[in-house]
């Protein structure tokens, strides 16, 4: 017996150096992470995420081959506990989503009669597919066949439309799509989209300086869903109000129904809902992506600045907005009159930017209370600088320092930055420049009581860059219009002040390089306007004085039009950690240039704070367009009416800042969106109005409701 267990004790021991030595030679390390993110997986092993079940996934997440959000069972809170495991930005925690780009359907016309298999992949390898178009959705639901969850359906128009609520973002439909017209991004991925030449954009899509989805928009009008279309706006555009009332719809020139008819009034539309949204009683949700802690310093709290810093937190970082005035708003608040902005529009809008989280130094000048070199000591991983265009061209003639001559900006910032009090004016006035500033100068004058004001411009009303619209509205106010006139100096009273302005007069030689006739002076043609105020409204520059006590002046280079030098594609300077957008880094420009300019540099500035490469966006567009979705002709478009614009009459208007155009009506908009063609590259609908009530029964229905 004695000798049994001893020979089993003997055996037992052997086993247990055996194995001892075998764990060292045969040991295999399992990171200890894998057990923590498969913990925190929903343990469900459906193989909605792509891979064999919970264990694996958790192998793929550990390894970089997959991110935090993957799982499709799990929540976001889920998510966000797995990238704390790993160490990563939670903002990788993101659910994803599929989106269809694509609203073409079976419009476009068939080059070919396919008769193989039904599937998209089988009909793409037969020269591209049977459609015409060369980007458009081949139709026969591969993606419908792929998605386990019952979230995408063949929609009426014949393209795959997704439910969002029931997309778990697996990305089954977009790896089988042929064309990749179906992409599954997170949120702040789709907020970060730009315009690329081998994307299913409209014209007018292609054209918006802030890369809007108009379709989009339009259609979701169409149907009711106004909620829908603000947020569609939104993931391009913040300033939807402020747009909506001083965009020159650069878009509209490009709206294909305008090749037949008149184009879709498309800034009325887009009015119309942000306006619906700000008398609704309620903000609209917007959704922010997890805080990643990383901080951003933004100088100007223009419509760039103010752009970068609501995309930048919508993105999980905290931005902090540095402002040389008391409210923010920059040119839109201080260049642009109230009569058609108002300042309680402009602080609705910029107050639901700020409840997003973003913190505002007001009264803040840099150069005087901080520099570039002072933020970056502060501890900001990056810096946009967004201070405008503030410094007004002179005319450079004698008699400029006389009492009552103004320049331009500093005219209206003036006017806009003390409104309780009458700023004193001239009898009679002459504002010199033909843009919107000029525009804006001279109806303020009337407004403000002067009782003749006159526009000085070298060339002629055709030639004027301001908007036709306003334009059109400073001659209905009775405002004159002097054309080719040139001036050549500022006549004294002999007190010091202003009693004429003489001019040269002109006429129109060759085109220069702007295309526009260049003006020539006609000899001997000096003539005197009887004036007592004259203003300098011809352009303004950035004021970068400041730049003469940064540390780091040297390397941050500065071109000869006093704006910052940047790459054009990423507006990343050159210092790695500065960042431009709007008027400093392009020259005075559009309002909604400067919208898609702060948001092109937060995706540059997400890039290099989370230690991305800054890069462009793949094949990109920058307001260039696809040759194949020009049109000349749209054959079958049925004529109708574009909805005008509702404005107060002149008598109402033209002695105090109440704002001049208003809001379209519900019928209205219905009957405007009804117009649009839902064009999608090279397709469109051209009968799409006869289901459309005419004008005068909108208006109809819009006087029995009231």
């Amino acid at each position: 017996m004695t000798v049994a267990i001893l020979v089993m004790l003997g055996i037992g021991a052997t086993c247990g150096i055996i194995l001892s030595v075998a764990s060292k030679v045969f040991y295999v390390y399992e990171d200890p992470r894998i057990g923590e993110v498969e913990y925190f997986l929903a343990g469900a092993n459906c193989g909605g995420c792509g891979f064999a079940g919970c264990g694996a996934a958790a192998v793929a997440i550990v390894e970089g081959k997959a991110k935090p959000g993957i799982c499709v069972a799990a929540d976001s809170e889920a998510a966000v506990n797995i990238a704390n495991v790993m160490g990563v930005d939670p903002g990788t925690a993101e659910p994803m989503k599929s989106l269809n780009a694509c609203s073409g359907g079976d419009r476009a016309a068939d080059k070919f009669v396919y008769n193989g298999a039904m599937s998209c992949s089988a009909m793409s390898a037969l020269y591209g597919g049977k459609r015409v178009c060369s980007i458009g959705c081949m139709g026969m639901g591969d993606c419908i066949q792929s998605c386990q969850f019952d979230a995408i359906h063949m929609g009426p128009d014949g393209y795959p439309v997704v439910d969002e609520s029931y997309c778990v973002g697996c990305g089954a439909c977009e790896a089988v799509c042929p064309k990749g017209l179906l992409s599954v991004k997170t949120m702040s991925q789709r907020l970060l989209v730009f315009n690329q030449d081998d994307q299913a954009l409209a014209p007018c899509q292609q054209t918006c300086p802030a890369e809007i989805d108009i379709p989009r928009y339009i259609r979701l009008i169409r149907e009711g869903d106004y909620e829908g279309a603000v947020h569609t706006i939104r993931e391009r555009n913040p300033l939807l109000l402020s747009c909506g009332r001083v965009c020159p719809h650069p878009c509209e020139e490009y709206c294909r129904r305008g090749l037949e008819d008149e184009a879709v009034s498309i800034n009325q539309l887009k009015r119309f809902v942000a306006d619906y949204e700000m008398n609704s009683g309620r903000r609209f949700p917007i959704a922010c992506a997890p805080d990643t802690g990383k901080r951003v310093a933004i100088v100007g709290g223009g419509p760039a600045g103010v752009s970068c810093a609501y995309f930048l937190r919508r993105l999980g970082h905290h931005p902090t907005i540095y402002e040389a005035m008391s409210k923010l708003g920059g040119i839109t608040r201080y260049g642009i009159p109230e009569y058609r902005l108002p300042d309680k529009v402009l602080d609705w809008e910029i107050e639901g930017i700020l409840n997003l989280g973003i913190d505002v130094h007001y009264n803040t000048r840099i150069g005087e209370d901080f520099t570039i070199q002072s933020l970056r000591d502060e501890g900001y991983e990056a810096i946009f600088m967004g201070i405008g265009a503030w410094k007004d061209y002179t005319l450079g003639i004698k008699g400029e320092d006389l009492k009552g001559v103004w320049q331009g900006i500093n005219f209206l910032s003036t006017v806009a930055d003390h409104p309780e009090k009458r700023i004193s004016v001239g009898r009679r006035a002459a504002v010199v420049g033909g843009g919107n500033s000029a525009i804006d100068c001279v109806r303020t004058l009337l407004r403000l009581g002067c009782e003749e004001v006159y526009i000085v411009y070298r060339r002629t009303r055709k030639e004027m860059p301001a908007n036709e619209v306003e334009i059109v509205a400073a001659e209905h106010e009775g405002i004159k219009f002097q054309f080719l006139a040139a001036p050549t100096r500022v006549i004294d009273d002999g007190q010091g002040n202003v009693k004429g302005l003489e001019y040269l007069q002109m006429e129109l030689g060759e085109p220069d390089a702007s295309g526009r006739r260049r003006p020539v002076p006609v000899e001997g043609s000096e003539t005197i306007l009887d004036v007592d105020m004259v203003i300098s409204a011809i352009s303004q520059q950035p004021e970068i004085s400041f730049m003469e006590n940064e540390a780091d002046k040297e390397n941050i280079e500065i071109t000869r039009w006093n704006t910052f030098d940047n790459d054009p594609e990423t507006l990343q300077c050159s210092v790695p950690y500065l960042f431009t957008g709007g008027d400093v880094a392009t020259g005075p420009s559009l309002v909604v240039d400067a919208i898609g300019g702060g948001r092109r540099a937060a995706r540059s500035i997400h890039q290099y704070i989370t230690g991305e490469e800054v890069q462009g966006s793949p094949k990109s567009l920058r307001k260039q367009h696809i040759s194949e979705s020009l049109f000349d002709s749209v054959p079958g478009v049925i004529p109708s009416k574009r909805t005008p614009m509702p404005e107060l009459p002149v008598a109402e208007r033209i002695d105090s800042m109440i704002e001049v155009d208003q809001v379209i009506s519900e019928a209205d908009a219905k009957h405007e969106s009804n117009r649009c063609l839902n064009c999608c590259r090279v397709c469109y609908n051209p009968d799409v109005v006869s289901i459309a009530p005419s004008i005068e029964a909108c208006e109809e229905g819009s006087r029995n409701a009231a």
